[in-house]
């Protein structure tokens, strides 16, 4: 599954989604993609956002250092 975001600078950015998971302990949905672009170590880049099942496009940034240990947990799965 496949969406567009506007990058900081500007520019419409097809993002590919890796996963999403809803968690019992904040009641929020979270979605785990990458826009497919690596780093300068060759890996590639991963994002997480809060997001609304019914608008895939409708991002919500992360905010609290809970919901970060949140992500990583189960990215470390």
């Amino acid at each position: 599954m496949t969406f567009n975001i506007t990058n900081d600078e500007g520019q419409e950015v097809e993002c590919e989604v890796l996963f999403t998971f809803e968690s019992d302990e904040t009641g929020k949905n979270y979605m785990v993609y990458t826009d497919n672009t690596v780093d300068e170590e060759g890996n590639t880049k991963v994002y997480a956002s809060i997001y609304d099942p019914d608008n895939l496009e409708n991002l919500s940034d992360i905010e609290t250092e809970q919901e970060w240990t949140l992500v990583n947990n189960v990215l470390n799965r």
